[in-house]
């Protein structure tokens, strides 16, 4: 059957309800919906296609289309849906505002929920200030953004967001792909810290091992009144079996090992920051990792995160230079240290928005 062309986005009209908001999400044409989609179930219980797309070829030229296709609806929430894809162009001639790489896009609807414009002075590293000055979305719409926002990032795509909305200017988000760097490793292998120094120093000769534990301090100091007990003074015999049975308890109490609770291995990269790598359990792991076997009552996990030499720099929307370079540096170090743990431990990498990693691309980030 002939591919089919794109059908075009329904126009704007000054009828749409004041507590709908509409979101557009964009992506190049080697994008496919099932990548949307497995965003979606990757932040959002249920997400699902209500209706999925048919007879749409997203990768064809344009002269291989015969007929209209049927964009699908694929739902996040009870009241939030993506329907899609379109053609980046509306039905009254009007473009998207889109990036001109844009080859299809989906209409997000969801519930307007606005709550306090953005603080003043603050980070504004998506744009999110910039696209809502009147007041950040908050709620069921805050979630959605976000993860709209998230989406665009990991599949290089872009939000226009408040389509039409009375209360912001339509703007037009593009996060930038890199500016997650932070990863983590959920796992169920415990790396001793020695082992796991040994391991990183193969990978960068640089890591160095910090250890945190409990140690214990001994007993308690309690001031002793016998006049406040009510009782008279002990006798030396009374006194020294006390001495005894305290000197007991610290020696049994020495005698059990420290109780390790985490550790980091650390890497100084010089002028471009730290990379440190943080072990200890997780109660909490992505959604995606909910369910499994080795998960059910949370995970280790080895967060590999960088630290910018300018924080400042790191929450600007377009960072300067100096910031992207050794960005750059840094997304090198964390991915090679990601997978060599992946290799050494097994598990499953996610990035900062929750969405899984794949050894691939952990490897093309450490080239």
């Amino acid at each position: 059957m002939p591919a089919s062309p794109l059908p075009l986005l329904p126009a704007v009209t000054a009828a749409a309800p004041l507590d709908r908001s509409r979101h557009l999400l964009g992506f190049a044409s080697e994008v496919l919906p099932d990548e949307v989609e497995a965003l979606a179930v990757s932040r959002f219980p249920g997400a699902h296609w209500d209706v999925a797309p048919e007879g749409i070829d997203l990768i064809s030229a344009p002269g291989r289309w015969a007929r209209p296709g049927e964009p699908g609806v694929l739902r996040l929430t009870a009241s939030t849906v993506l329907v899609g894809p379109y053609a980046p162009q509306f039905t009254d001639g009007f473009g998207t505002g889109l990036p001109d790489r844009t080859a299809y896009v989906f209409d997000v609807t969801c519930a307007r929920e606005r709550g306090e414009p953005p603080y003043p002075g603050g980070g504004d590293r998506d744009g999110l200030g910039r696209a809502f000055p009147v007041g950040l979305p908050t709620g069921e719409e805050g979630v959605v953004v976000d993860w709209l926002v998230a989406a665009a990032r990991r599949l290089a795509g872009a939000v226009r967001v408040d389509l039409g909305g009375a209360v912001s200017p339509d703007v037009t988000l593009v996060p930038d792909p890199d500016a997650n760097v932070d990863l983590t490793l959920f796992t169920d292998v415990w790396l001793e810290p020695e082992a796991a120094q040994t391991l990183l120093r193969q990978v960068e000769p640089a890591a160095q091992l910090a250890t945190t534990g409990v140690e214990w301090e001994g007993p308690p100091k309690i001031a002793y009144d016998p006049a406040a007990l009510g009782i008279g003074e002990l006798s030396e015999e009374q006194v020294r079996a006390l001495q005894h049975a305290a000197d007991e308890v610290d020696m049994a109490t020495l005698q059990q090992p420290m109780t390790l609770e985490g550790y980091a291995v650390v890497v100084d990269l010089g002028p471009d920051g730290v990379v440190a790598v943080e072990v200890g359990a997780e109660p909490i792991v992505p959604l995606a990792l909910e369910g499994l076997p080795w998960t059910a009552g949370g995970a280790l996990a080895y967060h590999v995160r960088w630290e910018a030499p300018d924080l400042e720099a790191s929450q600007r929307e377009e960072p300067p230079l100096a910031h992207v370079l050794s960005r750059t540096r840094a997304l090198g170090v964390v991915g090679e240290i990601a997978a060599a743990l992946q290799h050494a431990v097994g598990g499953e990498v996610a990035d900062e928005d929750g969405f899984l990693v794949g050894v691939a691309d952990l490897e093309q980030d450490a080239e």
